[in-house]
This record gives C-alpha cells, sequence and structure tokens, in this order.
C-alpha cells in the first residue's frame, strides 16, 4: 500500500516544530467496491491459504472418494478366496503314507529310530529280521479317504521284492528262482496333518501300516461303441486310424494330413515302435457288422475304440487300445480327437441294456 504525506498551503505555513497530526496522510483510495483496505487484505490471505489448502489436501480427498464409492453405490469389492490350509490337503498325506510304507517294508532289527520319523511310538517297538531283506518297489496309492478332520486314511500299493513262502516239502532244496519272488501287497496308513509353526503343512502317522485286501474290482460300466469287430482294410475308418497311429507312434509320415483342422497333436517322440496293425475296431451307435466303405457328408463325426498291435524295436508286439474321434471331410476320415478315455453310455441307455460292449483290457490283470 502506498502512504503519501502532502503539506498543507503556504499561508497556513506551521512553525518549525509542528506535530505530525499537522501533516495529511494520503492513504490512496479508501474502498474498493464498498470493501475496505483492511478488508480486502484479510480476504486475499484466506483465499491464498485455502487455494494452498486445496493443494495438499486435493489428491488426499481424492483417494478418500475413490475408497469410499463402492461402499457408497454397495459395490463391494469380490474378496479373493481364502488359500486352502497347506494342512487340508490330500495329497501331502498320500505322499508322507507312501514314504512310511516303502521305510517299513524294508526296516528291519534296530531300524525304529527310522521309523520314528514317520511314527514317533515307533521308537518302542521290537523289530525283527535283516534290515532291507524285503525291498518295495513301484509304490502307489490307491485310495485316500478324510476318516475325520484332518486325518486320511491311505491305502499304499507296493509291489515287494524278496524271499518267496516255501511251499516244498520238508528237506528239499528251495530253487533259486524262489529267492526274490515280487508280490503285490496293500497297507493302510493313517495319517494326520495339521500347519507348523513356520506355516508349512506336517504330517505324522497314527499308527504302524495295517496290511489289507486289494481294493475289489467294479464291473465295467457300458460304453457308447458298438461290439468290436475286425478293422477290414476296405473300411475308410481302418485306413484313417491306421495312417494316424503309424504316423503317431512309428515317426514315419507327417501327422498334420491326418488330422482335422483345428485339431493338434504332437507325435511320440522318440518313435517307440518300427510298425502298427489295426486289429480291430469299435463304432459308436453301430450294432451290425455290414461292411462299410463310403465316407459320408463333410463334418459328420463318430466315435471310436481301435485296438491295434504295435511293434518294437525288440521286435515284441504289445497290445494297445485307442479311443478316437473322427470328422469326415473331402470324402476322406480325419482325426479330430485322441480323447482322454472311452465314452460312458449314458445312464437310461446302461440300464435298458442298450449297450453291453467294454473297453477291451489294456493290460493284463495282476493279482
Amino acid at each position: 500500500m502506498k502512504l503519501t504525506l502532502n503539506r498543507r498551503p503556504a499561508q497556513n505555513d506551521p512553525a518549525p516544530g509542528a506535530e505530525l497530526g499537522d501533516w495529511e496522510i494520503d492513504e490512496g483510495p479508501q474502498g474498493v467496491a464498498g470493501w475496505s483496505t483492511g478488508a480486502q487484505a484479510n480476504t486475499t490471505t484466506v483465499i491464498r491459504w485455502t487455494a494452498w489448502g486445496l493443494l495438499v489436501l486435493g489428491p488426499l480427498l481424492g483417494a478418500l472418494a475413490y475408497l469410499s464409492v463402492p461402499a457408497q453405490a454397495g459395490l463391494t469389492q469380490k474378496p479373493l478366496p481364502p488359500a486352502a490350509p497347506a494342512a487340508s490337503g490330500a495329497q501331502g498325506a498320500a505322499g508322507f503314507a507312501q514314504l512310511f510304507v516303502a521305510a517299513y517294508v524294508s526296516a528291519g532289527e534296530d531300524d525304529q529310530d527310522e521309523l520314528a520319523v514317520y511314527y514317533p511310538d515307533a521308537t518302542g517297538l521290537r523289530l525283527e529280521g535283516e534290515s532291507g531283506q524285503r525291498r518295495p518297489e513301484q509304490l502307489t496309492v490307491v485310495r485316500l479317504r478324510q476318516t475325520a478332520p484332518k486325518v486320511w486314511s491311505v491305502t499304499v500299493a507296493a509291489r515287494i521284492t524278496g524271499p518267496a513262502p516255501d511251499t516244498k516239502p520238508k528237506g528239499a532244496r528251495r530253487s533259486d528262482d524262489k529267492e526274490d519272488a515280487p508280490v503285490l501287497r496293500y497297507f493302510q496308513v493313517p495319517v494326520a496333518t495339521a500347519p507348523t509353526p513356520s506355516g508349512a503343512s506336517g504330517y505324522t502317522a497314527l499308527a504302524m501300516p495295517a496290511e489289507v485286501a486289494a481294493p475289489e474290482q467294479i464291473t465295467a460300466p457300458g460304453l457308447v461303441y458298438g461290439p468290436m469287430r475286425p478293422a477290414l482294410p476296405s473300411d475308410p475308418r481302418t485306413q484313417a486310424v491306421t495312417e494316424f497311429l503309424t504316423a503317431y507312434l512309428t515317426g514315419a509320415g507327417e501327422l498334420d494330413r491326418y488330422l482335422a483342422p483345428g485339431t493338434r497333436l504332437a507325435p511320440v517322440r522318440p518313435a517307440p515302435y518300427t510298425g502298427i496293425a489295426l486289429d480291430t475296431l469299435a463304432i459308436e451307435g453301430e450294432k451290425g457288422a455290414e461292411p462299410v466303405t463310403t465316407v459320408p457328408a463333410d463334418g459328420t463325426t463318430l466315435r471310436l475304440l481301435a485296438a491295434a498291435r504295435a511293434t518294437g524295436h525288440d521286435k515284441v508286439r504289445l497290445p494297445l487300445t485307442y479311443a478316437l474321434t473322427l470328422k469326415a471331410r473331402a470324402g476322406r476320415w480325419e482325426i479330430a480327437g485322441l480323447d482322454g478315455a472311452p465314452a460312458p453310455a449314458p445312464a437310461s441307455a446302461t440300464r435298458t441294456g442298450a449297450t453291453t460292449s467294454a473297453a477291451p483290457s489294456a493290460a493284463p490283470t495282476t493279482r
């Protein structure tokens, strides 16, 4: 603000030493649009501080507004699914049981500490026999069920190699081929699981393994395919499947030329076989044995089972069965899918006995 001192006219010139009050103070305009100068200054200060406050609080207020919108609009964010507790998983219990059975089968005298890693009370057991006299092989879990919260019953199958029972008369010499007879046996292990202080899953056996009988074999469900019949060379489906399996398993030929558009399959590498012979086919919905020599309209699909024999590099032939989906195009059949399993018949068809065929066994049954 500019201040100007104006001296009075000369005729009233005061004597030296006059008071300051004899001088007029010109403060410039005394008001702006009805505002006093002091009010204007105060208003300017308030506006300036308000602007600074908005600059500082702006980002914070924006963040608060963003976070408050879902709650105000009732649009709560979907919570992430809680992670499954490690102690509730069955996979760890199954692996733990396999390790326990392996140690149990090969255990002998003075091996209590090795078993106590899985079952702490094993330290008080009496073990007999030579350690390692029996050797577990091909251990696998064949049954897994939860019997109580955090408790699993695990049935482990183990092929055990060791001394076979002596069935010869007393005093007769035992043949050497009886020394290592593999036997398939089953053991049931109760496993408890819980989180450890570190947060990882912990396991312990609640008892020693119990030997049990093999799981019962069930009756195979009905399938959508008709009966198995010879794969005739004149049948276009025989030709398509044979060419596909030959390229897929022996590496002979380009696999893609036998696949329907959009189908992606990679050949087996290294090629395990040198030749393929297709023996029988079971066609979806086909009940008769009339020969087929034509291909239906483009886009027609069918499912079938193909039983083949594959010749290995050692000249040994192995039986193989494939569930395939075929699709017709341009007067030929192409492979549209290598199915994961044979297709079961609908429940109604199974009850009425409309489909009675079953897939041929892929391997002999072990007893």
